[in-house]
């Protein structure tokens, strides 16, 4: 049904809010990225308005974190582009302190705790090989 594939791959030891929130953020930046994923708003049958969701599915994938440093480097093998959250973003407070912390580190030396990706199906398998369903 879709050309691309939207993934979105954790740290497995992140705490469970952890996880929550990097999920969030990663995924506002795969809509920034690609807005046409964005459907229109939803009705309910009393006519209350409500936002509008992705029209394509979002998978969900666990990773050690040598495996996601793996990720990492391949999605920018490929010239993927990318939303990533490393662990030193969960000591910040807004936009531009987050922004400041990430550019401190080099791909080499980030520690990353999520990533997300919107390509192609067989290139979002291969750079998330490795990765597993997240339970």
């Amino acid at each position: 049904m879709f050309d691309t594939k939207i993934a979105i791959v954790l740290r497995s030891d992140l705490q469970s809010w952890q996880k929550l929130n990097v999920t969030a953020f990663l995924t506002s930046g795969i809509a920034g990225q690609s807005p046409e994923i964005i459907g229109e708003p939803y009705r309910d049958r009393a006519g209350n308005v409500y936002n509008a969701l992705s029209v394509q599915p979002i998978i969900v994938l666990s990773a050690d974190e040598k495996d996601i440093a793996a990720i990492h480097r391949r999605s920018l093998e490929r010239g993927v582009t990318s939303s990533l959250f490393i662990e030193e973003m969960f000591a910040t407070g807004h936009d531009a302190a987050n922004r400041a912390v990430f550019s401190e580190f080099a791909p080499e030396d980030a520690k990353v705790v999520g990533i997300a990706l919107r390509a192609e199906k067989k290139i979002v398998d291969k750079i998330t090989k490795g990765a597993s369903m997240h339970a």
